[in-house]
């Protein structure tokens, strides 16, 4: 006892001020480990109940501290997962995330292109009906919505974007072939529908619109693509473990670009909701989305550096 006192009364301390970073955190782990080795041993040596008590009272107290749900905090730590641990982990995945950017815009590159100086390749991609669908969408630059409009819009916008980035990631279950699938085969689809609405004239009216929120939604779609990519090869390259124990070792990777996903998609559907689709000038347009570029690109290049 007298040579287990001081480690005792420093766990006492600890739980009387709380850890107040992550090597306090750390030391409080690392005394109710030692807490319960003083325990098991007190109980096993037969010592008196009050010694017995005493240090199952600070075992107790230390378990709850470490273990207990604390819920006022988890939007802090989303947030904080979000905005510093996602472009964090995007740039250690930044091998996973070149790959899942070649394979989306490659083939947008590719239909744009291809729809823009041959109409035949925009009919063998997409149906007529389809065409002329997209066409009379954007027949008129002049998208203007009441406010109600807007608010049920963005609803859609999610619902949209968060259904293909969801089947980007989720189909990397597939040992990543889905996810490589979903990234060539959106990719694709939305640049051949850019490359043909530029070659009908209708270019301008496209770009007015899109201008604002691309930055965030494509960049969203390549990540969710990532996130996917991330768990085929998990799938893959187990390191000698089992599958499902080489998933749980990336679920922390994983959650996080999910969780940057669906934040970059949630705020592109914020933009084509309420901005997209509003009375400003063509010129303001393209300023306003140059900006999104800018924004998009200092985060996850800075996020979560030190100072």
């Amino acid at each position: 006892m007298a040579a287990r006192r001081e480690r005792w009364d420093q766990l006492e301390r600890l739980l009387a001020d709380g850890p107040a970073s992550a090597s306090g955190w750390s030391e409080l782990a690392g005394a109710y480990r030692a807490i319960c080795a003083d325990l098991s041993v007190a109980r096993s040596a037969g010592m008196p109940s009050d010694v017995q008590d005493v240090l199952d009272d600070l075992a107790g107290r230390a378990h709850n501290r470490l273990y207990a749900v604390r819920p006022t905090g988890w939007g802090r730590a989303l947030v904080g997962d979000a905005l510093v641990g996602f472009p964090r982990e995007l740039r250690l995945q930044w091998r996973l995330f070149l790959l899942a950017s070649v394979l989306f815009y490659g083939p947008f590159v590719l239909g744009a292109v291809g729809a823009a100086v041959d109409p035949s390749f925009a009919a063998a991609v997409l149906s007529p009906g389809m065409l002329e669908q997209i066409e009379q969408m954007y027949a008129s630059d002049d998208l203007v919505r009441g406010v109600g409009g807007d608010v049920s819009m963005a609803g859609f916008y999610v619902l949209n974007n968060v259904g293909i980035a969801f089947r980007c990631f989720a189909t990397g279950a597939l040992f990543g072939i889905g996810s490589i699938y979903c990234l060539v085969y959106n990719g694709l689809l939305i640049g051949t529908v850019a490359g043909h609405l530029a070659g009908v004239g209708l270019g301008r009216n496209l770009l007015s619109f899109v201008a604002g929120h691309s930055a965030w939604e494509l960049t969203g779609v390549c990540v969710a693509g990532t996130a996917g990519l991330r768990l085929g090869w998990a799938l893959v390259a187990t390191g000698g473990s089992t599958r499902a124990g080489s998933v749980r070792r990336a679920s922390g990777a994983i959650y996080r670009l999910v969780l940057g996903a669906a934040f970059l998609l949630l705020v592109a559907a914020a933009i084509e909701g309420f901005w997209s689709a509003g009375p400003a000038p063509f010129p303001a347009r393209l300023a306003f989305g140059a900006v999104q570029i800018l924004i998009v690109a200092l985060w996850l290049t800075f996020g979560g550096r030190a100072r």
